[in-house]
């Protein structure tokens, strides 16, 4: 039987996922998503067109893919009727192409009303949500109260619809929040009815058809690990599980067919919101490397938080997902820097040196030990590896020891011919 390879991103998301999995779909049969939902940016670059997906898997692009939105997905319908319209130009055969499970939860509107609500209570507090409704959608599935895809089928949708609408109003009134909904109503009833003309199915079927077929799958992540709800810098993070184990939870497939892991981190770190980052530059270095690398949220436009890469939280990435291949990215925005440093080891506050991540990260003060190499300062926008420079080679080598795991691939810029393929036999 065929398996199924994971793509997700090592650090706190925005890693270059849509870029990576429009490069490999032409190996897979099907892409399929497996949590998360609007809150996730897939950005794909090529024939000099940019697009940024954010509920539709990234194989859509590539026309004999199938792509599977997973029971382990939050959908928006009115952002989802968005993106199908934001594609006609490319005169792809989305409804053909394109499969949604009937377990995936549904963002109604006052999930995002609850989401800026609860952000807004929280103060200085806040987590830096997108305030997409994400959180208050898996607090309902949680609660056995939510809707999902499969419910929009029934002819008592609109009763259910109306139910949970009123538990959040309540929520909302006691939070002093004030809204105007009748046209939020309207509009999501709208996308509703577009929504239905989708092949909305039993996805975990489909899934484990494909796989006896021996059909190649592709499991796409979103966020980052480091935003896992269970292993992530909590309460700093997202609301599903990111890891490898929730793309068996998000497709319904059994671990045993889990093959290729392929972790993907940037050539340095960045961070969207609130949370820790023991690694983060906040000086002219740091906003250089936001120039140069475009650092701005593809789902909210907010400035990324930037700095040096961090071998202690990539190799526990690394353990907890089970990684066998590394993708590198952006590694052309370091080529401006003369000197490039790597947090090898973290010095915590009562003097410990460690290379572990700690339980207490949002409180402890975490002091970054580094190691310096010699930059590059050459422009590294090809597609070979004789291509490169030797000090960006020497950096590749030295992270691949440092992270035991062999790097198979290089991303010399956003668009898909900017990619260096590196033999295994280079490790």
């Amino acid at each position: 039987m065929a398996k199924v390879d994971v793509l997700l991103g090592l650090q706190w998301g925005d890693e270059g996922k849509g870029k990576i999995v429009d490069v490999l779909a032409p190996k897979y049969d099907v892409v399929a998503r497996f949590q998360g939902g609007p809150n996730a940016g897939h950005t794909l670059e090529f024939d000099g067109i940019k697009h940024v997906l954010h509920q539709i898997p990234s194989g859509i692009f590539r026309e004999r893919t199938k792509n599977i939105i997973g029971n382990g997905v939050v959908l928006d319908p009115v952002i989802f009727k968005a993106e199908i319209e934001s594609l006609k130009k490319f005169n792809l055969n989305v409804v053909e192409n394109l499969f949604i499970s009937k377990k995936a939860s549904l963002i109604i509107p006052t999930h995002r009303l609850l989401d800026q609500a609860y952000e807004a209570a929280k103060g200085e507090s806040k987590i830096g949500s997108t305030l997409k409704g994400i959180g208050p959608t898996y607090q309902d599935k949680i609660g056995r109260q939510g809707l999902r895809v499969g419910d929009v089928l029934s002819d008592k949708f609109n009763d259910k619809f109306k139910r949970l609408s009123e538990i959040h109003f309540g929520i909302l009134q006691n939070l002093g929040f004030e809204f105007k909904w009748s046209e939020l109503e309207a509009q999501f009833l709208d996308a509703i009815n577009f929504l239905k003309q989708f092949k909305l199915v039993e996805s975990e079927y489909l899934i484990n058809h494909e796989l006896q077929q021996g059909s190649t799958i592709l499991a796409e992540g979103a966020q980052g690990s480091l935003l896992d709800i269970d292993f992530g810098s909590y309460p700093f993070v997202t609301s599903s599980n990111t890891v490898t184990a929730g793309a068996c939870t998000g497709l319904g497939i059994a671990p045993r067919h889990i093959g290729e892991v392929y972790g993907i981190f940037k050539a340095y770190s960045t961070r969207v919101g609130g949370g820790p980052f023991p690694t983060e530059l906040l000086n002219e270095d740091g906003e250089l490397m936001r120039k140069q690398g475009n650092e701005f949220g593809s789902t909210t436009g907010r400035p990324r938080r930037c700095g040096w890469i961090d071998i202690p939280s990539l190799k526990y990435s690394i353990m907890i997902n089970g990684v066998t291949r590394l993708l590198m990215m952006k590694v052309d925005v370091l080529s401006v820097f003369p000197k490039i440093k790597v947090c090898t080891k973290y010095q915590l506050k009562d003097g410990t040196v460690t290379t572990a991540l700690p339980y207490e990260l949002v409180n402890e003060k975490i002091t970054p030990i580094y190691e310096e190499f010699k930059g590059w300062q050459t422009s590294v926008t090809g597609n070979s590896l004789t291509d490169l420079p030797v000090e960006l080679i020497q950096y590749v080598e030295f992270l691949e020891r440092e992270l035991e795991v062999p790097i198979t691939l290089i991303s010399t810029g956003p668009d898909r011919l900017q990619t260096i393929f590196r033999p295994l036999s280079a490790v």
